[in-house]
């Protein structure tokens, strides 16, 4: 069923003892779930499973209590009565014969053990390198700790093999694993048998490997992620010294797992990444040893992984992201149903999920982390209830998910959008700089819907509430969307800030209709930005492109303070600095003249004035509820027009980041025709068992 020049990626390719049935390798990612809900991650990764993936891997898992990364949630394998709950994720990954993988975490100099309280060890006495810069220092392991994190390891492999994984992953890559703590000169500053040069810093992973060799036999294969390049210059592990490692170290592992070197370089966003972004990067590294090679790169595209085969440059597709967008990517290349795949938009909020240390999201597959919590499948909805038919008015990415899913569940559905373009806010903000692969948000549906027979969409279609009493349908789900506000209310302003009519005022919407003007050369403008997501980023960009000088203003201590969750704050920075803008941090303003803008330090409340042409104000947003305050306001007309309900859903009820439009639409879909469960809890939980006293 498949196109032919697919099947290479459909090959079994061995590793160690163990053989691959294709070469779709997803590798090792958080879900924001770990020890805290471990039923939701294993039907995470067993949907997987089902969906194809030949190798499926756990999160990262601390192995020993005295590394470990608290407030963030990961896995752990401290002791035996963590092991039933790992055996449920490797049982629901080894499902539909794939092989199921953990990875092995000692995080060294990334471990400030907040939860454990025992003093970090790492090769060499350093501050502990952390998100938050944390106040604590590592010591350096001495040749007792060193043995000892040697018999932990094979102690948490003989674990591992117990829990019914097949493959281990050491990990030592993006900064955060022991072996690159010792493979690093800018973390190891030894001068005895394990530091100096290439061979010395090796060798605590040679020793590890052989020690699990040892252990388990040969029923499982080992894998080592190292990092491609730490891009800090000589002073740390730079990508030819990656290569000299590989090849001095030809056949250690069983598998050669790359990626960049840090996980803001590896995971950068669609805006700063482009897919098979590290292909130079891991170019060559498959001549140096006989064992087969895995590297990412966000691969959503068959023909891609296609040429990283054929070209030599991996051996298996390895994805995080791609696999949580579509968890059914290999079936549906199987399939030949290319068109079907839910292509990773490149947004990172699924890894916002494990910077907030709460149940991640994705802004394509609102099934994520829902399968065991709510039962939801990615590819498969409930049956249709006893109602025929629904409206869903506006076609954004809530209304557009609630119609593709209601369509599958079996109701006619008909999409009324009140413009000529479909896709909402979605459809402006692709045409911003870098956002363009945001697009597939409406790309995807769009397409689903137009092959379903029970779907009508109507365009140039503003509706009223006497329009949709008219009607006669069952349903009606509003998602009209939101705007932003121009008064300045949001975290600073909780009412609207003093505005002189004199001066030039914009949103962020004026700029995407382009009602702002497109040559503001000589022009200064300030950027509010009280937001704390992309678009004040995005905004001062697209000014600056336009020849604006730009002043940014944020009370916040960083550019777009939110996107440090999705590891491109520091490439946002970088890219206005380039760009010429002018960052003012921790500066509110207070009012907006007909010269300037009033800023006030945020600490000190100390006021200055900045010149300026224009502002435009990032603040909050405001729901296009009216039309559902209408029919709220009518509810006795419903009856006689055969209206069973009247829900408001995505931005329309609460403006937020994309994903939360998704899931919405997608809840609203699923919910419809179901039974009122009142105060009961709408999803499943799990609670920690309470040891005796």
């Amino acid at each position: 069923m498949r196109d032919k020049k697919y099947d290479i990626l459909f090959d079994t390719v061995p590793i160690g003892p163990l053989t691959a049935k294709n070469r779709f390798y997803q590798v090792p990612h958080c879900n924001g779930g770990g020890y805290r809900d471990p039923s939701a991650a294993a039907a995470m990764r067993g949907i997987k499973a089902e969906g194809g993936w030949g190798v499926i891997f756990t999160e990262q898992t601390e192995m020993h209590h005295t590394s470990e990364i608290t407030p963030f949630i990961e896995l752990r394998l401290w002791e035996d009565k963590d092991i039933p709950g790992l055996r449920r994720m490797s049982d629901a990954m080894k499902t539909h014969g794939a092989l199921a993988g953990i990875q092995l975490a000692y995080s060294g100099i990334n471990g400030p053990n907040f939860y454990t309280k025992e003093v970090p060890l790492a090769p060499s006495p350093l501050p502990i390198r952390t998100f938050t810069n944390d106040p604590v220092q590592a010591r350096a392991l001495d040749k007792t700790d060193i043995r000892n994190l040697r018999r932990w390891f094979v102690n948490a492999a003989k674990r591992s093999k117990i829990a019914g994984f097949d493959l281990i992953c050491l990990y030592g890559a993006h900064g955060f694993g022991i072996f690159q703590h010792f493979l690093s000169r800018a973390t190891n500053h030894r001068t005895d048998e394990y530091g100096g040069n290439l061979e010395n810093r090796s060798r605590f992973a040679r020793e590890v490997i052989a020690d699990i060799r040892d252990a388990v036999g040969d029923t499982m294969a080992i894998t080592l992620r190292v990092s491609l390049d730490e891009t800090i210059g000589d002073l740390g592990c730079c990508n030819n010294e990656v290569r000299d490692f590989v090849e001095l170290n030809a056949d250690l592992p069983d598998l050669w797992d790359l990626a960049q070197g840090t996980w803001e370089d590896c995971s950068g966003p669609s805006r700063f990444k482009e897919e098979g972004a590290q292909e130079l990067l891991v170019k060559g590294i498959r001549e140096l040893s006989t064992r087969p090679i895995v590297g990412v790169g966000r691969f959503t595209s068959p023909d891609v992984m296609v040429r990283m085969i054929r070209s030599g440059v991996l051996d298996f597709i390895g994805c995080a992201r791609p696999s949580i967008a579509d968890p059914f990517l290999p079936k549906k290349v199987e399939e030949g149903r290319i068109e079907d795949i839910r292509e990773c938009i490149g947004c990172n909020i699924c890894i916002t999920g494990d910077m907030t240390m709460s149940i991640s999201r994705c802004t394509q597959n609102p099934t994520f982390m829902e399968e065991w919590r709510k039962g939801w499948h990615p590819e498969k909805m409930n049956p249709k209830g006893d109602s025929r038919n629904a409206l869903i008015v506006g076609a954004g990415p809530a209304g557009l998910e609630a119609t593709r899913a209601l369509a599958l569940r079996g109701y006619d559905v008909a999409l009324a959008e009140a413009t000529t373009t479909l896709g909402g806010r979605v459809a402006r903000e692709r045409l911003l700089p870098g956002l363009s692969a945001w697009g597939r948000v409406v790309d995807y549906r769009q397409f689903q819907i137009s092959q379903r027979p029970n779907v009508e969409t109507y365009f140039d279609s503003p509706l009223t509430a006497d329009d949709i009493l008219e009607f006669g349908f069952e349903h009606v789900a509003i998602a009209t969307g939101s705007h932003w506000r121009a008064d300045g209310v949001a975290r600073q302003h909780v009412v609207p800030m003093p505005i002189d009519p004199a001066m030039t005022v914009w949103t962020p919407d004026d700029v995407m209709a382009g009602t702002h003007g497109s040559d503001l050369t000589g022009k200064t403008v300030v950027v509010y930005d009280d937001d704390h997501y992309y678009m004040g980023g995005v905004m001062a960009e697209v000014l600056a492109r336009a020849g604006a000088q730009v002043i940014l203003v944020t009370p916040s201590a960083f550019v777009s303070d939110w996107t440090r969750n999705t590891l491109e704050q520091g490439a946002i920075h970088l890219r206005l600095v380039e760009a010429g803008v002018d960052i003012r941090l921790n500066l509110g303003v207070t009012a907006i003249r007909a010269d300037g803008v009033e800023t006030n330090c945020v600490y000190t409340d100390r006021r200055s004035l900045i010149g300026c042409d224009a502002v435009l104000v990032v603040a909050s947003r405001v729901s296009n509820d009216k039309l559902y305050m209408d029919l709220m306001a009518r509810q006795d007309d419903w009856a006689d027009a055969g209206i069973k309900s009247v829900k408001v859903i995505g931005d329309a009820a609460a403006p937020a980041p994309i994903a939360w439009a998704t899931y919405a639409g997608h809840r609203y879909a699923r919910e419809l025709d179901t039974p009122d469960i009142g105060d009961a809890l709408p999803f499943r939980r799990e609670v920690t068992q309470l040891e005796p006293l």
